[in-house]
């Protein structure tokens, strides 16, 4: 299973395993870039709320952290359900008295078909998921740091490579992730007044369970061809999302691209 270890490769001036009091909640939090997060953070001493669909995968990045008990709260929760959103900040402010740091990571590719196929019902499946259901998220997030104490926080939004560059064939998620941008930017605006900070970081090619195909089968290139590409370490993500998150709240990333080095992204035709 991937990440049944956690590396220390800490990104430059960090000191290593530090400690923290700050509470984090992470979506999609039961594999792939959510579960890397959630690794990384625990390993700093955050307590973390672990939100997702199902409850077993929550339970196995929980085992994995090797964290003790008090430190995470698995929170089974539809991100595209409102009262379920509601439910989760819930259950984590009862847990752990606030929420200093959401990774909005819940998300979709949706389905693999021509443009002029795609139905609207699998159009708005998508939507629901990467865009309605990242609003609902975040706006959970401003709701809960706007009335706490101290008030304010952090929001991280996953957009995506394609939040920039569209693979082909993609239209429904990179219209959603292109959407997350303009989120991202009203968000960080909005949330000057509450001390509520809001970033975003675009992955490329991290090797998820999700991803690991197109570093074998390889991706569909826009001249009709397919490509195996290389990818890199998911806990690269998770080091990363660490940054941001341990940065004080007078200072933000507000938009980071973290890919694979060779990943034909810069320079696509």
């Amino acid at each position: 299973m991937l990440m049944c270890q956690q590396k220390q490769a800490h990104l430059p001036g960090e000191s290593g395993m530090a400690s923290t009091s700050k509470v984090a909640l992470i979506t999609g939090a039961g594999s792939g870039i959510g579960r890397a997060v959630a690794l990384a953070l625990l390993a700093r001493g955050y307590r973390v709320a672990l939100a997702g669909r199902t409850a077993a995968s929550l339970a196995e990045t929980a085992s994995l952290a090797k964290a003790a008990a008090t430190q995470t709260k698995a929170i089974v929760a539809d991100v595209t359900d409102p009262a379920a959103v509601t439910r989760m900040y819930a259950e984590a402010v009862a847990a752990f008295g606030r929420v200093d740091v959401v990774l909005n990571n819940a998300g979709t590719f949706g389905p693999k078909a021509l443009f002029e196929d795609i139905t609207p019902e699998q159009w708005n499946s998508v939507v629901a998921v990467n865009l309605t259901g990242a609003f609902l998220v975040a706006q959970g997030a401003f709701r809960v740091m706007k009335s706490q104490s101290p008030q304010g926080g952090r929001i991280i939004n996953n957009g995506s490579v394609s939040s920039h560059v569209p693979r082909p064939n993609s239209a429904p998620y990179t219209a959603t992730k292109h959407a997350i941008t303009g989120l991202t930017r009203s968000l960080s605006l909005d949330g000057r007044k509450y001390d509520i900070a809001c970033g975003q970081i675009d992955i490329g090619n991290a090797a998820t369970e999700l991803m690991k195909s197109i570093g074998v089968s390889g991706a569909a290139q826009a001249n009709g061809t397919s490509l195996a590409e290389p990818t890199m370490d998911v806990e690269n993500v998770g080091e990363a999302v660490a940054y941001m998150a341990d940065l004080p709240l007078n200072a933000n990333v507000q938009f980071m691209t973290l890919m694979a080095t060779k990943m034909p992204f810069i320079g696509r035709g």
